[in-house]
């Protein structure tokens, strides 16, 4: 899953909801002197990953783009399914959109020495393009991509992945919205156990 999925499977605890969403700026173990929930924000987070990859409906929309997309496939469908989560944000969340993410702007920058390198780098541009947001619309999607190609160094052609969502979309949001209902089953247990040392 993508940033947005992220913070919202922190289920409102903001310690946890950092961790979740800078965990993969983080290696290995390199994360003990971070605040404790912050650390398990980031024990969830890869929890949810191991979870969605082993996921037979994330494989399946992965297999669609495969061909194209080659090992950056499952990059791609974690950019589409943040889509669907903020398109139909409030079927998930009483909190509007744009209020949510501006406070979670807000928190980062509250604790931005505890943000690992890369991410008090990215914040700013985050900010600025209000990446979560746009998340939503297919100009913001294309933007993300787009953005993500050129990180590859336009080996991976992502930029050019917006023209299968719209051609599969409707498959696409299907399986998003069967995926996500048991995402949220999971991450809700294990947010609990994390929770209960």
């Amino acid at each position: 899953m993508n940033f947005l999925a992220h913070i919202y499977l922190s289920f409102d605890d903001a310690e946890i909801a950092m961790g979740n969403f800078f965990a993969d700026h983080i290696r290995g173990n390199r994360f003990t002197h971070l605040p404790i929930k912050v650390q398990k924000g980031i024990l969830l987070h890869r929890e949810i990953d191991t979870f969605t990859d082993a996921h037979p409906i994330a494989k399946q929309s992965s297999k669609r783009l495969h061909k194209n997309y080659s090992h950056y496939s499952r990059v791609v469908v974690d950019i589409f399914y943040d889509h669907f989560l903020a398109k139909n944000w409030e079927h998930y969340s009483s909190v509007p959109l744009k209020e949510y993410v501006v406070q979670f702007y807000e928190l980062l920058e509250v604790n931005f020495e505890i943000l690992p390198l890369k991410t008090q780098r990215m914040l700013p541009y985050m900010v600025a393009e209000n990446w979560l947001f746009n998340y939503s619309n297919l100009d913001g999607i294309t933007s993300v991509l787009g953005g993500m190609n050129r990180r590859t160094r336009y080996k991976s052609k992502m930029n050019l992945a917006v023209n299968d969502l719209q051609e599969h979309y409707s498959e696409f949001e299907t399986e998003f919205t069967a995926f996500f209902e048991e995402l949220i089953t999971f991450s809700r247990q294990k947010f609990e156990l994390l929770c209960a040392d």
